[in-house]
């Protein structure tokens, strides 16, 4: 088949992180298709503004093509210019035409921006080719409970529309939120037709690792028993949780937080630090891609969590997560995902109540309170399952077969 896979947001390795559908374009160009992958040039998740700058409006990138939509450029996720870059991006897909020649057999289009779905479909018309739609995250029911945003906000309402339309018009739904398919129901999805496909990693990435520069490693400590988070600083991470619970642990010397990442709330946390005199908590700067597994290996635990919030009944798909799980560490899971509970399903961890510190304090005991032989069986029963289910080679044969039904 010749695969479309149109996602404002995606990108290369050379830009930012290269994600989901770098993956999936490569894997799916192994089970021999041809791929086309069609991103904006730029946006608030780009790593690297000049290499974006720079980089060709088409590329070759692993046997796939990489197609760049230029769009205002921004920085912030909450600027109006990236609503701008929405509309524009869906209007502009109308000139993918132009640069690439090949039709396309099958369109698979990726939220979050629901505009770009109407892009998708005149494509899909255009050329008489099947369409899949793909919901990361449930817009605009996301902007309404998280955001605070109203009904009768005009570009709600229109957000809206897109939503409802996509899962009527569409072949099939896809979906990396477990039982984001309750929701897509509500508002008209013939259930027959989604799939739940969740995030995932790649065997390459976490299996020849690049090691941490000496100057960095030296930053986390050792002789400790270290919980570590790596990934984004943001509201919904809940990293207060983690500062909640190293005060109540002050005055255990063997036991410390390391927090690898950056985002709007960093600074803030620092603060925090400084302010509470904690010398049990460590924030350092994010490492690429290809480092993670080395700052994992020197942890003895891992932490993720999220704020409480009902939208998160959804279903989770975070990708530090499958992190975690392929390292081997035992994972406190602080995420109230509803029926999805992966880390208690694989025997990975332990589950605690999100935004709770002393069940956090209750957990890192008991980690640490076991041996290193059962900590390390742990942590390999979620490494087993995270290769049995979320390799991304895997992942990309369960897309196909989505892609060539109907």
């Amino acid at each position: 088949m010749r695969i479309w896979i149109i996602n404002q947001y995606a990108s290369t390795p050379l830009t930012a992180v290269g994600g989901r559908h770098y993956h999936f374009a490569r894997d799916l160009v192994k089970l021999g298709h041809e791929v086309v992958v069609i991103a904006a040039r730029q946006s608030h998740l780009s790593r690297d503004l000049k290499a974006c700058a720079e980089a060709p409006a088409v590329e070759v990138c692993e046997g796939f093509r990489f197609v760049r939509i230029d769009v205002p450029s921004y920085t912030s996720a909450h600027s109006i210019v990236r609503l701008l870059g929405w509309l524009l991006f869906a209007a502009k897909l109308a000139k993918v035409p132009g640069m690439v020649k090949d039709q396309p057999d099958v369109i698979l289009c990726s939220s979050p921006s629901l505009f770009s779905y109407l892009g998708a479909e005149y494509l899909a018309k255009k050329y008489k080719a099947k369409l899949t739609f793909e919901i990361r995250d449930i817009w605009p029911q996301t902007l309404i409970e998280l955001g605070g945003f109203s009904t009768k906000n005009p570009a709600i309402a229109l957000m809206q529309y897109v939503e409802d339309r996509a899962y009527r018009v569409s072949n099939n739904v896809v979906s990396n939120l477990p039982n984001s398919v309750e929701h897509m129901v509500s508002r008209g999805l013939d259930r027959e037709k989604f799939t739940w496909i969740p995030n995932g990693f790649s065997r390459e990435e976490i299996e020849s690792p690049s090691e941490l520069e000496a100057d960095y490693a030296e930053k986390i400590p050792d002789h400790k028993f270290l919980v570590g988070y790596t990934g984004a600083f943001g509201v919904a991470n809940a990293l207060g949780t983690i500062i909640d619970a190293a005060i109540l642990l002050k005055n255990r010397t063997d036991i410390a937080f390391v927090l690898i990442g950056h985002g709007p709330l960093k600074k803030a946390l620092q603060e925090r630090v400084r302010e509470e005199g904690l010398e049990n908590v460590h924030i350092l700067d994010a490492v690429t891609k290809d480092k993670v597994q080395s700052a994992l290996k020197l942890f003895d635990a891992c932490y993720i969590g999220l704020t409480r919030n009902d939208l998160f009944r959804f279903g989770v798909s975070p990708n530090k997560l499958f992190d975690y799980l392929v390292a081997g560490k035992p994972i406190i899971y602080g995420i109230d995902s509803g029926d999805y509970k992966p880390v208690e399903d694989f025997g990975a961890g332990f589950n605690i109540t999100p935004e709770t510190p002393h069940e956090l304090v209750e957990a890192v005991l008991r980690l640490q309170a076991m041996t290193q032989d059962e900590r390390q069986a742990m942590g390999e029963r979620g490494k087993q399952a995270a290769y049995e289910n979320h390799e991304y080679s895997h992942l990309a044969r369960k897309l196909e077969q989505v892609l060539l039904s109907n």
